[in-house]
């Protein structure tokens, strides 16, 4: 039995959206029959941890540096390596190629000096050209759950007009920038009915979401980081998101979807999305101001254009990402 090790890291700044993609990939080479390590500092955050816990996945503490990186492959006998991380130290994929084991880094378009034998950037428009490595880029490559995957609709979504939107707004395990309250706050602005679903990610934003006051025809619910998210917006009308990792879940599940970038490594991703009209953009967090809230407005109210949207969304993103990405590893 091939057994892969995986190296990446979430927390309360890190986010989680290094730690989603790669239990994505281990769900699919665990289906294929080899086994997966995960060595990850998952910064004490429990919905990070019941990732792997719930897939019985095996967590072992991150080697401190490359000595103890070549020491644990060893030791668990991992025949080959996945890194998806900002702040690894690229010495750590050198030391465990030079063993003779294959590595795979998953990136954001720098590579941050990781080497590697297959390169994965699964980002709108992503191009890898590197001598003697192999790039799979592209949405094509996009490493989705299969609790995503499988709730793919078989054609896009038509969306009807006369009723109340659902909408579900979300950013991310830790939304360490504090975005759901700016969000929810958007939304009340508009003046128009919803029935939103709103994950805070800690009490202390669970509090502040609470205290902004919906308008007539407006309804929140706030509820703490769930599993079940994929299932909410497999049933809802319009998704509300940071412009991260998360995207190609969306697009897959041919969801309408507004944007914000909240980091500067998103801006890319945000500005090819949104260029491709496969989600509309409400801009940069912080700085959200009328023009967000009269695309929030024009988003529940025409249905056309959710449709629209939809449509364009379902058709780049068809959910295999991980079994192309699983099969360039395992396979020679």
């Amino acid at each position: 039995m091939t057994i892969v090790g995986i190296r990446c890291d979430a927390g309360a700044r890190t986010g989680v959206g290094h730690l989603v993609r790669c239990v994505a990939l281990a769900e699919e080479l665990v289906a294929r029959g080899a086994g997966v390590r995960f060595l990850s500092d998952l910064g004490g955050v429990a919905w990070a941890e019941a990732q792997l816990s719930q897939r019985g996945l095996p967590g072992h503490p991150p080697p401190f540096d490359p000595v103890g990186l070549v020491a644990a492959v060893e030791r668990l006998e991992i025949d080959a390596l996945v890194i998806d991380s900002y702040t690894l130290p690229p010495a750590h994929s050198v030391a465990v190629r030079k063993t003779g084991r294959r590595v795979l880094a998953i990136v954001d378009g720098d590579f941050r000096g990781q080497t590697a034998d297959i390169y994965v950037d699964q980002n709108l428009d992503a191009r890898i050209d590197v001598e003697d490595a192999i790039g799979l880029a592209g949405l094509d490559y996009a490493l989705l759950r299969s609790s995503v995957r499988s709730l793919r609709p078989v054609t896009p979504p038509v969306h009807r007009p006369g009723r109340t939107p659902k909408v579900v707004a979300f950013f991310g395990g830790t939304d360490a920038y504090r975005a759901a309250p700016q969000v929810a706050a958007l939304l009340t602005r508009t003046g128009v009915g919803f029935d939103a679903t709103v994950i805070a990610a800690n009490e202390e934003l669970n509090a502040e979401l609470s205290a902004i006051p919906a308008g007539p025809g407006q309804r929140f619910e706030i509820i703490s980081p769930t599993d079940d998210l994929p299932k909410l917006l497999a049933g809802a009308d319009l998704a509300v998101s940071a412009s991260g990792t998360s995207t190609w879940e969306l697009l897959c599940l041919g969801l309408p979807a507004a944007l914000v970038w909240v980091v500067d490594n998103q801006i890319l991703g945000y500005d090819r999305t949104i260029a491709r009209g496969y989600a509309a953009g409400l801009g940069q967090l912080g700085h959200l101001g009328d023009d967000a809230v009269s695309t929030l407005r024009a988003l529940l109210t025409d249905a056309s254009w959710r449709t629209e949207l939809a449509a364009k969304a379902w058709a780049a993103v068809d959910g295999r990402g991980v079994e192309r990405v699983a099969s360039a590893l395992l396979e020679p």
